[in-house]
């Protein structure tokens, strides 16, 4: 009865297998990214920049169709130039970053819209919007795998540097000549990996794989080498869950992984033990953490 309700989907059906294998990739590189944003207090951030990908991927599909190089290069690009953009412009004028990158993400998304809409069809549309996570071809999944991998390796690579950027980056400035490429670095990461994730899950729920798993993590341990794991590992539980759910019930697999990560979110706000609301309400004893 188990192994019917909980393996035979994607033991039976290949296209399961795909589809399981992409969500993993794309939680176990980019759900401890989110955990970064989250305490740079930049998810809103991650939201924009999942936006500001459109126009890139719309260019791309204008050239040249439905094609993997050409939407991934195009909103690659896209995001990079909206990022550094919009931190230009909070730079050099009166507005703050938020006002700057929401300002440039609502344009970029309209921008996109009306791109794919003018050549293609609403189904083109859909497809851009909320991915297409159930029809993954090699290409993709190599893509997917791809990005993971560099992800992972940059995060332990240059995990250090990450952190001390995160909690006092006017000291990695001064102890390092290569403090200000840091920022950079980790900014270009989560557009890669949004880019990567538009395919599967389209530009609307890409960042959602990212900032759930990250967020519920933070809500049960305050240590980051902990958190990362724990944030990639609630992903991966959200993806099984969310395709699994997707399969029984024939909701779209994109929306369904995100609304698995959503109730794990709402499970780690109730009840975490680093933040969650009951641990907050109950009475504390004296001295008590």
């Amino acid at each position: 009865m188990l192994y019917d309700l909980l393996a035979a989907p994607f033991v039976d059906y290949q296209f399961m297998r795909r589809a399981l294998v992409g969500a993993l990739a794309l939680a176990l590189a980019g759900s401890p990214l989110g955990v970064f944003l989250v305490l740079r207090r930049m998810s809103l951030a991650g939201d924009a920049l999942s936006h500001a990908i459109l126009p890139g991927a719309a260019m791309g599909y204008l050239v040249a169709g439905l094609s993997l190089p050409a939407m991934t290069l195009g909103g690659l690009a896209a995001g990079l130039v909206v990022a550094l953009a919009s931190g230009a412009a909070a730079r050099f004028s009166a507005l703050r970053e938020d006002a700057s990158l929401a300002a440039f993400y609502l344009v970029s998304l309209a921008l996109g819209v009306t791109i794919v809409s003018l050549k293609g069809s609403n189904v083109d549309l859909l497809h851009v919007l909320f991915g297409s996570a159930l029809a993954l071809d090699d290409a993709t999944l190599l893509l997917l795998a791809g990005v993971s991998t560099l992800t992972l390796f940059c995060l332990a690579i240059f995990h250090r540097a990450l952190v001390a950027d995160t909690l006092d980056p006017v000291f990695l400035r001064r102890a390092s000549r290569f403090g200000e490429f840091v920022p950079f670095l980790f900014l270009g990461l989560v557009v890669l990996n949004l880019v990567a994730g538009f395919h599967a899950l389209g530009t609307l729920m890409a960042v959602g794989l990212i900032m759930l798993p990250a967020a519920a993590a933070k809500l049960w341990t305050r240590d980051l080498s902990a958190a990362l794991p724990l944030a990639g590992c609630l992903g991966a539980l959200a993806s099984y869950v969310g395709l699994a759910l997707s399969f029984y019930s024939g909701a779209p697999a994109g929306p369904a992984i995100i609304l698995a990560a959503g109730v794990v979110y709402f499970v780690s706000l109730c009840l975490g033990r680093a933040g969650g609301l009951i641990r907050n309400l109950r009475p504390r004893r004296h001295f008590e953490g």
